[in-house]
């Protein structure tokens, strides 16, 4: 782990080898189904702090948090600081989060107009959620935090659609890209911008120091990187490969040095219903209605 759970909080951030293993924790995307890893990760908490006492948080035994879509956002609340250099959310603070807001995010439309039509003819209009609500809460909650600021590191991809390119939002490209030290709501709202359920987000950011900006246009990273734990792992093993000395001596392809905890939001129900020999001649009305 990459700190001394037996002394001060507030000490000094130690290297990943200090505790012979690199540990990352992965939240993967599902939107209000992100409850789920919100009652894992609250639970080992509450077992940690058991271990170590009421100020042990998350961020204190992983190296690197990792996530995409609404894991994206939980991993910003478990590494966004406070004034202290603390966590500014607990573990306990994310599922009431959910819970309160999660309604006004994605409000329901209900009465006897609201027929499989009018839902069409509405998602042809655009997203299917204006995203206001969640632009105004996230920016609320993360204020003017940035990247270089986390009290871990963070990887959060996301997705740019006007040029195509996967953006990847990582606490270790910013020595040599610091125009990616966006503000945590912009790369949150970002990672959360789902295709046809809420809008893309468009912000720019400045390199104050070379004096350049950027644009961005940019939807949910599960376009592009479905599994943050692989994104992670991607960046940490660019690290060594670059002889980053807080990894040494870990060597490339030394995985078992990693201990990964990847948690999910579960899995959509599947159900079979064609089969190639009467699928191949099927028309665009025939797999639309399918």
């Amino acid at each position: 782990m990459k700190r001394s759970v037996t002394k001060s909080y507030v000490e000094q951030i130690q290297p990943p080898t200090f505790g012979k293993l690199v540990t990352i924790l992965s939240i993967d995307g599902g939107g209000i189904r992100g409850l789920i890893p919100a009652v894992i990760i609250e639970f080992l908490e509450s077992q940690l702090q058991e271990l170590d006492g009421e100020d042990a948080r998350i961020a204190d035994y992983f190296d690197v948090i990792s996530g995409t879509s609404t894991g994206g956002l939980v991993t910003a609340m478990l590494a966004a600081p406070d004034e202290n250099n603390r966590p500014l959310f607990a573990a306990k603070d994310i599922k009431p989060f959910y819970l309160q807001h999660c309604p006004k995010i994605f409000p329901q439309h209900r009465g006897l107009g609201e027929t499989i039509v009018a839902k069409v003819m509405r998602s042809l209009g655009g997203p299917k959620y204006d995203g206001k609500y969640l632009h105004e809460v996230v920016t609320q909650k993360l204020g003017d935090i940035r990247l270089h600021e986390t009290i871990t590191k963070i990887v959060i991809p996301t997705f740019d659609i006007k040029t195509l390119q996967p953006i990847i939002f990582s606490s270790y490209q910013l020595k040599n890209s610091p125009i990616l030290d966006a503000k945590l709501s912009d790369i949150c709202i970002s990672t959360s911008a789902a295709p046809t359920y809420l809008p893309a987000h468009n912000f720019t950011n400045k390199d104050e120091e070379a004096g350049k900006e950027e644009e961005f246009n940019l939807i949910d990273g599960g376009v592009c990187a479905n599994n943050p734990a692989l994104v992670a792992v991607n960046e940490v093993t660019k690290e060594i490969i670059d002889q980053n000395p807080d990894f040494f001596p870990i060597k490339p392809l030394e995985y078992g040095r990693f201990l990964i905890i990847s948690i999910g939001t579960g899995t959509s129900k599947k159900e079979k219903k064609i089969q190639c020999t009467n699928g191949s001649q099927m028309g665009l009305i025939g797999m639309a209605i399918t």
